[in-house]
Parts: structure tokens; sequence; C-alpha cells
């Protein structure tokens, strides 16, 4: 059972709201209840929203904890007259003191999405997407030394998952390579990736955590046994060391600590925000 219910309300896509709302209930104990209102920039919208609040208040008893990040002020002050809620205004919080202290009035813009097909970042973070799509578990050779980050690591170590994240999150053109037997064999690197040794990043992870996630695709498999495991690992984290690679084990983090880590190491000159 959900021990309260949380309500992420925005005139634009609610992304923020739901990021930032989630890294502070993450403090808490708690089991919530989420529910989202997006694309909530009319008043008539908002009244809308007050009489689900409202509702949900009545039927539970307590207050839902209501996250949002409205700019038209018309519609925020809806919300703050009618909602029975907790209601947290984030961009309140924040946006009137820096308006204070940088002597400047914020753009008030409804949603940071709406023109943002147009920028060269979009276009950038596309392209940088596609790149990660094609160059994806060593698909191609092609263009590398275009490369922002190349990440190598035995199958099945988190290298797709983070490269998507670093070309959906930052901007970064980010390639993966597997280290597979024939690597082992030879103890080196594959050859089209010796060129551009300063932008690879290895990944590893423990092999009972290799073994559990493989046995969930090829069950009772040698790929998956867990003998088999220990060997890559091994391996391939021997390789690593000699050939100077940064690196690090998956085995507890998350895909955002992964990548944090690889940006706080690598520095790629170029990032989107």
């Amino acid at each position: 059972m959900h021990t309260r219910t949380v309500y992420f309300v925005s005139d634009g896509t609610g992304i923020t709201a739901e990021t930032f709302g989630n890294a502070i209930l993450a403090q808490f104990e708690l089991t919530p209840r989420r529910l989202r209102a997006p694309f909530t920039d009319t008043v008539d919208k908002a009244h809308q929203v007050v009489r689900q609040i409202n509702h949900t208040a009545d039927l539970e008893g307590s207050k839902p904890i209501v996250f949002t990040t409205l700019v038209n002020m018309e519609v925020l002050k809806v919300l703050q007259e009618g909602c029975k809620g907790m209601l947290l205004d984030m961009f309140g919080t924040f946006v009137h003191p820096l308006e204070q202290e940088l002597a400047l009035k914020s753009h008030h813009r409804v949603g940071r999405f709406s023109d943002i097909s147009r920028s060269k970042e979009y276009t950038d973070r596309i392209e940088a997407i596609n790149f990660s799509l094609a160059h994806d578990d060593g698909q191609s050779h092609r263009d590398l030394a275009g490369a922002d980050v190349i990440l190598v690591g035995v199958s099945r170590s988190g290298k797709t998952p983070t490269t998507l994240y670093l070309a959906m999150q930052h901007g970064l053109k980010a390639a993966n390579y597997p280290l597979i037997p024939e690597d082992f064999e030879r103890h080196q690197l594959p050859p089209a990736l010796m060129p551009y040794r300063k932008k690879i990043f290895g990944l590893t992870i423990s092999p009972e955590r290799l073994s559990e996630i493989r046995s969930e695709r090829r069950p009772d498999s040698r790929y998956a046994s867990l003998e088999n495991c220990r060997m890559e690992v091994h391996e391939a984290e021997s390789m690593m060391r000699r050939s100077g690679i940064r690196w690090l084990s998956t085995t507890t983090k998350s895909i955002e600590e992964i990548a944090t880590t690889i940006l706080q190491e690598l520095q790629p000159e170029r990032l989107v925000y």
C-alpha cells in the first residue's frame, strides 16, 4: 500500500518537477503513489487538477504532496488558492531569489522544450543518439575518431544503456565494444580501438551478477555459466590494467552513477545541457 499520493504538476512535460521531486522523496522511507499532470497550461486545466487533488485529499484523509513547476502565474494562483495538498512551488522557490540576486527578470517561459527542436543543442543530441545506435556492440568501426567516449567491457556489463544515456542526456557520441574470447587470446584490445585509447573507458561487473544477467537471456549455457563469467571478467580486467584504461565496476551502480564517473574521468570537451 502507498503511504502518500504525490502529484507532479507542470505546464510543460513535467520532467523537471518529477526529477527534482523524486530526488527529494528518495530521502524518505515511504511508498508514494505518483500521479502526473503535465501540460497544465490553462486556468481551466488547473481547476481540473485542483479538483483531482482535493478529491484525493478527501478520500485518503491526508494532504497529497504537490510538486509544481508552473510558470504561468494565473495557473499557479488556481493551485495556491484552491488546492488542499501540500504545494511545493519549485520555480517560485528558486527563480524569485535569483531574480533579486541577479537583478534580472526570468523569461518565465513555459516548458524548456517549447522551441528546442530548432536549436543546435537538440540537433547535436539527435546526432549523438544516432551515432551511439550505429556504434552499439561494435557494429561499426566508421568515424570512431568522432566519438567522444568509447566503452569496453564483457557482454552484458552495462555498456549499451550507458552509451545511450550519455547520448540522450549529454549529447555525447558514445560507442561501445564488447571484449570477446578472440581479444582475450590476443591479450590486447580490439585493433580498431588502439588509436583512440584516450577516449576509452572500461566497465566490469562481478562474475556472480554477470551470470545472473546472462542466465535471463540464455539459461544453462556456457555463456552464462559462473565459470565462464569468472574467466571473462578476469581477462577483461587484466587487459584493461595492462592497457592503462580507466574502469569501474557496474555491479552496484546506477546508470547515472556510471555516466557521472565517466564524465569526471574523461572530461569530454563537448557536453549538451
